[in-house]
């Protein structure tokens, strides 16, 4: 017999602003999750065809792909490979909600409080400590 190693739920960090992404990674990890950190759309894919992840915590607005190109491109992916496509939680500074007419979970607007985000990571991924 031998015995499962526990490996935390990945949550894809995607943002080109350093400090956000500082923030991000310091309450994904105490949460008990892995953060794997991109700084941008492209960089976010490559990663995620490496390292599937759980959640997706993605900007709208950034240089080279943006969060709405993260999103479909992994829709598209998981898609391709016949699993079911991380959740996806958008980062704006911008109103965009109205507007927006990809199938998303969530979207947080900047600034955010730190609650409200440990809120939604918890809705969409279980508890470490009960895995």
């Amino acid at each position: 017999m031998h015995e499962e190693i526990y490996e935390p739920p990945i949550v894809l960090i995607v943002d080109d602003d350093i400090p956000i992404t500082e923030i991000l990674t310091l309450v994904v990890e105490s949460l008990g999750y892995q953060p794997l950190v991109a700084f941008n759309g492209q960089q976010a894919l490559d990663l995620a065809r490496e390292h599937w992840p759980a959640l997706v915590l993605t900007d709208v607005m950034m240089p080279i792909m943006g969060g709405i190109g993260v999103v479909q491109g992994l829709r598209e992916e998981a898609s391709a490979r016949g699993i079911a496509p991380p959740h996806m939680v958008l980062l704006t500074a911008a109103n965009i909600w109205p507007e927006l007419s990809l199938p998303v979970d969530a979207l947080i607007s900047k600034p955010f409080h730190i609650y409200q985000l440990e809120q939604l990571i918890h809705r969409f991924l279980p508890s470490p400590a009960s895995s």
